[in-house]
C-alpha cells in the first residue's frame, strides 16, 4: 500500500502521523517527491488500521498495490510517466531516437557524429566516457575529457545527452554533463549506485541485466523511485540464451509485458540486443511495432574503426535509413 500525505504537511504533523504508525506497528519507507510526500508500506496490517490511516487528517489518500514493485507498478499512477527534458518529452506518442558511438574517442569524432545524428532525425546523442569492458586491457573510455567533448558536441547541434555512470563516486561529475544517466546491464543490481541516482533528479535509463527477469528489472527501478527520482526509463537490451549466432537475444516480449505492468517509458537497444550490425534495422522496426517509446542505437562514422563494439555499430548512413523506416512503422501503429 502507498500512503499519500497531504500536500504541504508540516514537519510536526508528519512526525505525529509517523508516531501513530509506529504504535500500530506499521512499517513504512518515506519517499520525498517534488510535489508530494508519500509512504510505502512494508508488510500487512488489519482492515481497522487501514481505515484509521485513510481517515487521518494528515492523509490525502491511500492506494492498494498488489505488486512487489509498488512505485513502478502501473496502478501506482494515473496514466503513463512522461519525462520532460528541456522541451523533449519521452513516453508520449513521439518515438525517441538516441544514437551515437559506444565510446567517445576524440573531440572531432564526437562532433562530426553529433552533426550526422542530428541530420538523421535523432534527438539524443549517446556516447560512453566511462566504459565497463569485459577485459581490463580494452579501451576504457576518455573519462572526464570525454564527457566535456560529448556535452560540447551536443550543445552545438541542439541534442540532449545520455551517457553511462558506473560508480557512485562519479555521479556528481557525470551529472554536470549529461541529461540522462545510463545504468548499464552489469550495474542493474548495483544497489548503492541505484540509491544514489534516486537522490538525483535527472532522468535515469536503467538497462535490464543480461541475466535478469522482468520482475528483477522492475524491482531494481524501485530503488531509484523510492529515493524520490520519478524520472526512470526502462531499457530492454538483450539477454543471454543458448543461441551462439548473436551476442545476445533481443527479448521483445519485454516491451508489451512492461507496458502492461508499469507506467514507466520503455526503450529498446537493438545494438547490444543482437550484437550484429546487419540485424539492427530489422529489430528496430520490430521494437517500434511491439510498442516501445524509443531506440538506443550504436552508430559510428566508420564502424570498422570503432574502438569498442565494432560488430554491432551501424554507420550514420544506415542510421538515417533506420529512422526513416521506423517512422513508417510508428505511423502504422499510431505513433509519430
Amino acid at each position: 500500500m502507498i500512503i499519500f500525505l497531504k500536500q504541504g504537511i508540516s514537519f510536526q504533523d508528519e512526525k505525529k502521523f509517523r508516531s501513530f504508525l509506529v504504535e500500530r506497528k506499521v512499517e513504512v519507507i518515506s519517499v520525498e517527491r517534488k510535489k508530494q510526500k508519500l509512504l510505502v508500506v512494508i508488510g500487512r496490517f488489519g482492515e481497522l488500521t487501514k481505515r484509521e490511516i485513510n481517515s487521518s487528517p494528515y492523509v490525502e489518500s491511500i492506494l492498494e498495490v498488489d505488486r512487489p514493485y509498488k512505485l513502478a507498478s502501473k496502478s501506482a499512477k494515473q496514466g503513463p510517466t512522461l519525462i520532460k527534458i528541456n522541451g523533449l518529452t519521452i513516453g508520449n506518442k513521439e518515438i525517441i531516437y538516441m544514437a551515437g558511438p559506444c565510446s567517445v574517442e576524440s573531440k572531432s569524432q564526437i562532433r562530426v557524429t553529433a552533426k550526422k545524428i542530428k541530420e538523421s532525425g535523432c534527438q539524443i546523442l549517446r556516447g560512453g566516457a566511462f566504459k565497463p569492458r569485459t577485459a581490463p586491457y580494452d579501451f576504457q573510455g576518455l573519462g572526464k575529457i570525454g564527457l566535456h567533448f560529448l556535452r560540447e558536441a551536443a550543445r552545438e547541434f541542439s541534442l540532449k545527452v545520455i551517457t553511462e555512470v558506473m560508480d557512485v563516486r562519479d555521479v556528481e561529475l557525470v551529472e554536470k554533463y549529461t541529461d540522462i544517466f545510463q545504468v548499464g546491464t552489469r550495474n542493474m543490481q548495483n544497489y548503492p549506485l541505484l540509491r544514489e541516482l534516486g537522490k538525483a533528479r535527472k532522468t535515469v535509463l536503467l538497462k535490464r541485466g543480461m541475466w535478469a527477469t522482468y520482475k528483477e528489472l522492475l524491482l531494481a527501478s524501485e530503488y531509484i523511485l523510492v529515493g524520490g527520482n520519478e524520472n526512470v526509463i526502462l531499457c530492454e537490451r538483450g539477454i543471454r540464451t543458448h543461441v551462439p549466432e548473436t551476442r545476445f537475444t533481443l527479448d521483445l516480449n519485454a516491451v508489451p509485458y512492461l507496458k502492461h505492468e508499469t507506467h514507466l517509458p520503455v526503450i529498446v537497444d537493438p545494438s547490444h540486443g543482437t550484437g550484429r550490425a546487419n540485424l539492427v534495422r530489422a529489430m528496430s522496426r520490430a521494437a517500434i511495432a511491439a510498442g516501445c517509446d524509443g531506440l538506443l542505437i550504436e552508430a559510428h562514422l566508420d564502424p570498422r574503426k570503432s574502438l569498442s563494439d565494432a560488430d554491432q555499430a551501424i554507420s550514420t548512413e544506415e542510421l538515417t535509413k533506420l529512422v526513416k523506416e521506423c517512422k513508417l512503422i510508428a505511423k502504422a501503429v499510431g505513433r509519430q
